[in-house]
């Protein structure tokens, strides 16, 4: 059983959710508004949110965003669009899966136990080490020769999916599909902007790097520096 919190306002959804995710054991509690959702969010700590974009009193996008600078708790956003770019957008932002309008009960429950074990499975994930990176998934953090590097969640999911293949090359449709959550492809420059960022972190660059090595027309991979 997971303990849910249901971001929607419409009052049939929101209805007809709560009692179908109760049904399969879920504890699910819910919120009308954005700003309710926000209080209840870090009031109850629940596993996971269930967040609805077209809210009332502020954009979902927006609460993603105000979610994200305060908790890690995973977030699958309901959207009634779904183009890749928007697709890869809430990605980006912090959602952690998405499903699209109109869905069923049972493609949601998937959904949610897909996300609960993902995230579940980085609690007895050993501390990863590459040279002078160390990269503790229980804890969500990074340190380069003993100082704390600040990355994003995506930023983190990259350099950790990364980690554990290190010295092997890795394409950048599996990191679309594996990280992003993109499984038919996706734009590349996506990858290639986050890989830009991870390497500012890193201290380094695409024409001197020490840890992130592309290797081109195939993919990156994550060696300790020679």
């Amino acid at each position: 059983m997971a303990r849910l919190l249901l971001i929607e306002d419409d009052p049939a959804i929101r209805t007809t959710l709560l009692r179908a995710l109760r049904e399969r054991g879920h504890a699910v509690a819910a919120a009308a508004a954005a700003m309710e959702g926000l209080q209840t969010a870090l009031a109850e700590r629940p596993d996971l949110i269930v967040l609805d974009l077209g809210l009332p009193d502020l954009d979902g996008r927006e609460l993603l965003r105000m979610l994200r600078a305060v908790s890690r708790i995973p977030v699958i956003v309901a959207t009634a669009r779904d183009e890749e770019t928007e697709m890869v957008r809430l990605l980006d932002a912090g959602a952690d899966d998405y499903v699209v309008k109109p869905f069923t009960a049972a493609q949601l429950d998937a959904r949610i136990r897909a996300v609960l074990r993902r995230g579940g499975s980085t609690e007895t994930s050993p501390v990863l080490e590459v040279g002078a990176l160390r990269i503790d998934p229980a804890a969500r953090t990074v340190t380069l020769d003993g100082t704390a590097v600040e990355l994003t969640p995506r930023e983190f999911d990259l350099l950790h999916h990364l980690a554990l293949r290190p010295g092997q090359v890795v394409t950048k449709r599996e990191l679309l599909s594996e990280v992003w959550q993109v499984p038919y492809g996706g734009a590349d420059k996506t990858v290639d902007v986050h890989l830009s960022w991870l390497r500012r972190k890193l201290g380094e660059t695409a024409q001197e790097p020490r840890y992130l090595h592309t290797v081109r027309g195939v993919g990156v991979k994550l060696s300790e520096p020679v």
